[in-house]
C-alpha cells in the first residue's frame, strides 16, 4: 500500500510526540522535524556489534544524525571503515579508515573536520545504517520527510557500491517500532531493527537474504 505524505506526517508526529511524553527522547531537541535521539541509543549500538553481520562488515555506510553518533563511535572503535553521508549531503561523503580518537571523529564536526571526502564507488559497502522517525516490522521506514537515506542509499547502489549482499539496519527506540508503516516504491525498507533491547530480523529482510 503507498502512503500519502499526510498520513506519513501523522505517523512521525505520533512517534515524536509519544517519545517526548515517555521521556524517551534525548537532546538535540526540539525532536520534531529530527531523527530523534533516544534513550539507550549506546545500547543499540553495543547490541549492533554482537551481530555476525556487524563482526563481518569492513566498510559501514551510516547516517551522520545523533541517534547514530554511538554506532559510528562503535564503527572506528572496531577499526572498521566509515563512510558517512554530511548534513543534508552538503559536503557529499566522507570516509575515515581509522581513528585516534573515535568519539570526536564520530561526531558532525570530527568527521567533518578528520574525514576525507570520496565519492560513490570508491568503496564496497557492507552495512547500511539509516536513522528513522518510525520503522515497521516488515521493514518499511520513515525518515524525517527529505529522503535522504534513500537517496544516499541509491546513488551508492547505482555506482555499484551496493548490491544485494548489503544489509540495511536501523537503531530506534522500542516507541518507534509500529504495526504499519506506509511505503512508497522509492522507499528504501531495512532488513534489522536494532533497539536497545532487541534485535528484529524484518519480514522484507528475511525474505530478501534467505531466498
Amino acid at each position: 500500500m503507498l502512503g500519502s505524505k499526510n498520513l506519513k506526517d501523522e505517523i512521525r508526529m505520533k512517534v515524536w510526540r509519544a517519545m517526548m511524553e515517555r521521556n524517551v527522547a534525548l537532546p538535540p531537541f526540539p525532536v520534531f522535524g529530527r531523527i530523534p535521539n533516544f534513550v539507550g541509543a549506546d545500547e543499540a549500538a553495543n547490541r549492533l556489534r554482537r551481530l555476525k553481520e556487524y563482526e563481518e562488515a569492513r566498510v559501514v555506510l551510516c547516517n551522520p544524525d545523533s541517534p547514530q553518533r554511538p554506532v559510528r563511535e562503535a564503527v572506528l572503535r572496531d577499526g572498521k571503515i566509515l563512510v558517512v553521508a554530511t548534513p543534508r549531503l552538503s559536503r557529499g561523503f566522507m570516509v575515515i579508515e581509522r581513528s585516534e580518537d573515535p568519539f570526536y571523529d564520530s561526531t558532525i564536526r570530527g568527521f567533518l573536520e578528520r574525514g576525507r571526502p570520496i565519492v560513490p564507488g570508491d568503496y564496497k559497502i557492507d552495512l547500511f545504517i539509516a536513522g528513522s522517525v518510525a520503522v515497521s516490522n516488515e521493514g518499511y521506514r520513515l525518515g524525517k520527510g527529505t529522503a535522504y537515506s534513500d537517496t544516499e542509499y541509491t546513488i551508492w547502489k547505482k555506482a555499484g557500491s551496493i548490491n544485494g549482499k548489503t544489509i540495511a539496519i536501523t537503531t530506534v527506540h522500542d516507541l518507534q517500532i509500529l504495526d504499519y508503516v506506509p511505503r512508497n516504491e522509492w522507499d528504501v525498507p531495512v532488513d534489522l531493527i536494532v533497539t536497545p533491547t532487541k534485535t528484529i530480523w524484518t519480514s522484507l529482510g528475511y525474505r530478501r537474504l534467505n531466498i
